[in-house]
C-alpha cells in the first residue's frame, strides 16, 4: 500500500503541476507479448487490459474490459490479496459508454483531461492505441472538455523507481538469467528447438512467472528476430545441429515489471565471424555502461555504444538499447546496412530508424535493456540484458548474457 500510495501522490502532483483535472489511461491487452502498452497496472497493481479514470481530487475508478475480471477481483479480495481498487470503484464495461458515464459521474464534463494511449509507443503501436470508433464518440460526446495527450511526459515521470519496484526488477532478472540457463542445459546436435525453447519458458513458470513468449531462431547463421516460425506457420520445428547458433530473446515479467535477456547460444565450436562480432557488441557493451549513469542522456549512452561499432566492418542489426518500465527510447540505426544480405533488395527501402527520446536525461532507478549487436558475413552476436542506472555507476543484473554461451557438447 505504500508504493500505491507513492504512485498515486505522484500522479497528482503531476497533475497539479500540468494543470490537469483527471487522466484517462487506456492499457492494452493482458496478452500483448513483449513491450506490452500496460500504463493502466501502474494505477491499479492489477490485471493488464483496463481503463483507469484518474481523478485528481479522488480515487481511481477501474473499468473492466468483461465480466471476467470482476470474478478474479472478488477471487483475489477473498483470498486476502491486497486490492488497490476497491469494488465501488470498478465499472464491467470499458466501451465508450462506460467511459462517458464515468466522466460524467466524476463531474469532468468540462474538465481538463491527460490522456495516456494517443501517442506513439515503439515499436507496435505508431499512431496510440486507442480505438478511432470509441475516441471520435468520446469527442462527440464531450466537446467542452479539452483532452491533453500526457503518455511521454508521465513516462518520464514513473521510469525512476523505487526502491520496492527495483527489488520486483532484481527479481525478474534472476529469473531471466534461469531461463536462458535452461536452454543452454537442454541444447545439444540431435534436440529439438522446441525442446530448448520449452525447457526456458518451464524455467520462467516455475520461478513463479509468465513470462511472454520469446523471439527464438537457429541455425548456422540465423539473421533474424521474433517468434519462432512453427508458432505461427504449420511446420516442424528445427533438430538442432553441430555448429549451429541459437538467438534468443528472452522475456522476463515479474510484478509487472520488465526485463530482457539477449542469448547467443552455440552447438559445438562458434564460427570466427561470430567471435568477431562478439568481441565488438562487447566493446559496446563495455563503452555503454560507462554513460549509462545520473546526469548522462540517453542520447549520449546511444553514441559511446555506438563508437566500438562504427568502423569495425561489420553492422548493426537492430536496436541496442533501449528503455523498460515503460520503453519510451529506442536507440536508432542504419537500416541500409541489413540491404547487404542476398535477397534483401526485393524487398521495400526502409529509412534509417532515428534515436527515440534522446534527450532523456538519466536518473536513478532507471532500467535498460542494453543489448549490443553485430554482424560480419551472417553470423549475428546478440549480447546483454537489463541494466539500472545506479546512483552512482550502472548496475549489471545480467552480466551472464553480455557473452556467448556454449551448449552441451555431446549429441543426444
Amino acid at each position: 500500500m505504500a508504493e500505491r500510495d507513492r504512485r498515486w501522490n505522484l500522479a497528482r502532483a503531476f497533475m497539479r503541476r500540468e494543470g490537469l483535472d483527471a487522466l484517462l489511461v487506456f492499457g492494452e491487452h493482458e496478452d500483448a507479448g513483449p513491450a506490452p502498452f500496460a500504463y493502466d497496472t501502474w494505477f491499479t497493481n492489477g490485471r493488464a487490459g483496463t481503463t483507469v479514470l484518474f481523478h485528481r481530487d479522488a480515487d481511481p475508478v477501474a473499468l473492466f474490459p468483461m465480466e471476467m475480471f470482476t470474478k478474479d477481483h472478488l477471487e483475489s479480495a477473498r483470498r486476502g490479496d491486497i486490492i488497490w481498487i476497491p469494488p465501488e470503484n470498478i465499472r464491467a464495461s470499458r466501451d465508450s459508454r462506460a467511459i462517458a458515464e464515468a466522466l460524467n459521474e466524476s463531474a469532468l464534463a468540462q474538465a481538463t483531461i491527460g490522456v495516456v494511449g494517443l501517442e506513439v509507443y515503439p515499436p507496435w503501436h505508431p499512431e496510440g492505441i486507442v480505438p478511432y470508433r470509441l475516441w471520435n464518440t468520446i469527442l462527440q460526446e464531450f466537446p467542452s472538455v479539452r483532452f491533453e495527450p500526457v503518455a511521454m511526459a508521465l513516462s518520464r515521470l514513473i521510469m525512476p523507481l523505487s526502491p520496492e519496484e527495483i527489488a520486483v526488477v532484481r527479481h525478474s532478472a534472476s529469473i531471466g538469467d534461469d531461463m536462458v540457463r535452461a536452454m543452454v542445459d537442454t541444447a545439444a546436435a540431435g534436440v529439438s528447438e522446441s525442446e530448448v525453447y520449452a525447457a526456458g519458458m518451464a524455467a520462467g513458470y516455475m520461478r513463479g512467472t509468465i513470462p511472454a513468449a520469446m523471439h527464438f531462431w537457429s541455425g548456422p547463421d540465423p539473421l533474424a528476430s521474433g517468434l519462432p516460425q512453427w508458432g505461427y506457420r504449420p511446420q516442424s520445428p528445427r533438430i538442432l545441429q553441430d555448429g549451429d547458433t541459437i538467438s534468443a530473446e528472452v522475456f522476463s515479467n515479474f510484478g509487472g515489471r520488465h526485463t530482457q535477456h539477449q542469448a547467443t547460444i552455440t552447438i559445438g565450436e562458434p564460427h570466427e565471424d561470430l567471435h568477431r562480432a562478439a568481441e565488438v557488441a562487447r566493446a559496446a557493451y563495455d563503452a555503454c555502461l560507462q554513460v549509462l549513469r545520473p546526469g548522462r542522456t540517453f542520447g549520449e549512452a546511444v553514441d559511446a555504444l555506438r563508437e566500438p561499432l562504427r568502423d569495425a566492418g561489420g553492422w548493426e542489426f537492430g536496436p541496442c538499447l533501449h528503455a523498460l518500465n515503460p520503453m519510451i527510447a529506442l536507440s536508432g540505426f542504419a537500416a541500409d546496412a541489413s540491404r547487404r544480405l542476398a535477397g534483401a533488395r526485393a524487398y521495400p527501402p526502409e529509412a534509417d530508424h532515428p534515436t527515440l527520446s534522446g534527450d532523456l536525461a538519466l536518473e536513478p532507478g532507471m532500467t535498460f535493456a542494453l543489448e549490443p549487436n553485430y554482424v560480419f558475413g551472417r553470423h549475428l552476436a546478440y549480447l546483454g540484458g537489463t541494466v539500472i542506472v545506479g546512483a552512482d555507476e550502472p548496475i549489471e543484473l545480467n552480466p551472464y548474457t553480455a557473452q556467448i554461451l556454449r551448449a552441451a557438447e555431446m549429441p543426444r
